[in-house]
């Protein structure tokens, strides 16, 4: 009598996916990372900038066409994107950016309801500020497909100065003229007219304008 062992999923040949629902898959990946550098969308989004007085160095990523087309991003006159920020609004998401900002190198901008930040704002190379985070509160499902969660709208006031690498995290609000320190990450609302730094970031002196 020949014993059968016990099946392992682990040896097993993978499920040949279907592949018309491949295609489709691909598909929809392209148009979403992609879309930005067709001819006429990098033409539509100059163009929308343009309307506002603000203008992007390409490349730009995100949905930034639909969401200037669905008033749900609000870019201020003056305002500079240097090439490789990222503005996501997905859904009914909000962001909200005033007048005179600039964005440097690979800053990226995430709302999951509302991220406004105030007039004359800077960002340096690499900043992230968003009212998300990823959600991983459930062990039976992998992480990437838990979905989003926020604390509530993230708020930069005018004239902020954030250096390189700060992360803004959700439902946090930092005050007018504040200076936040390179690599810093804001989890907790930091006073006007101080500067902060460190992970979490908190303030470490007011600034003496005298």
């Amino acid at each position: 009598m020949v014993r059968q062992l016990p099946r392992d999923p682990l040896c097993e040949a993978p499920a040949v996916p279907d592949a018309r629902a491949q295609a489709k898959l691909w598909l929809q990946k392209w148009r979403w990372y992609e879309r930005n550098g067709l001819p006429w969308n990098r033409l539509a989004i100059h163009a929308e900038m343009a309307r506002r007085g603000a203008f992007a160095r390409w490349p730009v990523q995100g949905n930034v066409l639909e969401a200037l087309r669905e008033g749900r991003l609000e870019v201020g006159e003056g305002t500079l994107f240097e090439p490789q920020a990222w503005i996501t609004a997905p859904g009914h998401a909000r962001i909200r950016i005033g007048d005179g900002c600039f964005f440097n190198l690979g800053v990226m901008v995430a709302a999951e309801t509302l991220v406004e930040i105030g007039n004359h704002c800077m960002f340096a190379n690499g900043c992230f500020v968003t009212d998300g985070a990823h959600r991983f509160d459930d062990p039976n499902k992998p992480v990437p497909w838990q979905g989003f969660t926020t604390k509530g709208p993230t708020r930069v006031h005018d004239n902020v100065w954030c250096g390189a690498n700060v992360v803004i995290t959700s439902g946090v609000t930092v005050g007018e003229r504040c200076v936040v320190g390179a690599n810093s990450v804001v989890t907790k609302d930091l006073p006007a007219r101080t500067i902060c730094a460190g992970a979490p970031a908190k303030p470490l002196r007011e600034i003496d304008y005298s």
